[in-house]
């Protein structure tokens, strides 16, 4: 017994040692970095608002330009990387870049200037994920690539996490531009550091990205485009319904519950904390039982869960409404990623991720506009209620596309 036990531990150092090792925490850290500058704006949007005098339409334009410029950067990126641009240079750009003209929409003295700025930020960001997410999983073996995609995830929700409390306690003492200037100056620094260390390592270059045992994939051929169409579909409106629907969070907190701005970014911090764990424990049950049954699982909950926001009087389910949102949109990213890499033919991987990338981050520059002006036209709960029913409509007929099927 007790010698199965040491086993187990030493089983267990083992894996952790492979998975902190070598790139792992460098990305995630760049992850964390490459999202700061996107999301202060929602964290400060109240003040935004009613320093421009803006309507919900304008402001969900104004959070909507940086994902729809982002998602097509994504699109570019995925065709371009690797055999055209060397990964390691879109990856910086994307830290550092996306930094730079954060710092600039801080600065705007206009709406139409923050409008220009967001647009330009979102496009030096797409090319991160088409390059960081692939460069990883080639370095490990298959039967862990949820495992190391769902740890990269965690930078991301770190920053989602912690820029809303980072963001509104320096707006309390430096405006709402504050934020945007503080938080932009590490992030350029990193993402230069960041280059400079990828080159000196030799890695992300041009046509010589890591090649592992890991690359080889197994694709079953019968029902191969039905199968991967729909799983994309899946992961991409969990993502764009949930992420869309909870960036108007501080919103509904101040002016439907009669909240301060700082209660909004906390709800609007909480629903990203599930993040910190559903991303890795996500991928780590994909690898073991599936990605199929994960992704159907939390896509047929999505749904519902949304349509629980419409329920505005009952205002004590906001917490709990909030963190099983959060759950699903987390567990769908690295499970997504880890479909596509592990089933795309290796010649066109990083189009199929630049599609996937596309619609999942340009997706809420689409929604967000269209859930403001019902929120105009209707309310709160209205809007909620019709993201929440439409995206359970999609999830249900990609289900029957995939059901029967597990990996």
């Amino acid at each position: 017994m007790e010698k199965s036990g040491n086993n187990t531990i030493d089983r267990i150092k083992t894996s952790t040692r492979e998975l902190f090792s070598g790139l792992v925490p460098l990305f995630i850290l760049a992850h964390f970095m490459h999202h700061v500058p996107g999301f202060i704006i929602q964290s400060v949007q109240p003040s935004i608002r009613d320093h421009f005098g803006l309507d919900y339409l304008k402001i969900g334009a104004l959070n909507g330009v940086y994902n729809a410029s982002y998602g097509a950067s994504n699109l570019l990126a995925g065709w371009l990387g690797g055999d055209h641009i060397a990964p390691r240079l879109l990856i910086a750009v994307g830290v550092a870049g996306v930094a730079i003209f954060g710092l600039f929409v801080g600065l705007s003295p206009t709406y139409l200037m923050m409008l220009v700025a967001l647009i330009i930020m979102g496009i030096l960001g797409g090319g991160y994920h088409p390059s960081a997410s692939p460069l990883l999983s080639d370095t490990v073996a298959v039967e862990k690539r949820g495992q190391v995609l769902g740890m990269h995830q965690i930078g991301g929700t770190l920053a989602n996490f912690l820029t809303p409390l980072l963001t509104t306690t320096i707006a309390t003492f430096l405006t709402w531009r504050g934020p945007f200037i503080v938080l932009a100056i590490p992030t350029i620094a990193f993402g230069i550091y960041l280059y400079a260390l990828l080159k000196r390592r030799q890695l992300g270059g041009t046509l010589k990205q890591v090649q592992t045992d890991s690359f080889a994939i197994r694709i079953n051929q019968r029902g191969y485009v039905r199968r991967m169409i729909a799983f994309v579909t899946l992961g991409t409106a969990v993502q764009v319904f949930v992420f869309s629907s909870i960036s108007f969070i501080p919103l509904l907190v101040v002016d439907q519950y009669g909240g301060l701005e700082q209660a909004g970014a906390a709800f609007l911090a909480l629903a990203h904390f599930a993040g910190l764990w559903a991303g890795p424990i996500g991928g780590y049950i994909s690898d073991r039982y599936g990605k199929v049954p994960v992704m159907l699982t939390v896509s047929l909950a999505a749904g519902p869960i949304i349509f629980l926001l419409s329920l505005g009087t009952y205002w004590w389910l906001l917490p709990f409404v909030l963190l099983a949102m959060g759950t699903c949109m987390y567990v769908a990213m690295p499970v997504s990623e880890v479909y596509v890499i592990s089933n795309a033919k290796a010649n066109n991987r990083s189009t199929i991720l630049g599609i996937y990338y596309f619609a999942s981050r340009g997706g809420p520059g689409i929604l967000m506009p269209i859930i403001g002006k019902l929120i105009d036209q209707f309310s709160f709960s209205v809007a909620f209620a019709w993201v929440g029913a439409a995206l359970f409509v999609i999830a249900l007929v990609c289900s029957l596309l995939l059901w029967g099927t597990r990996d």
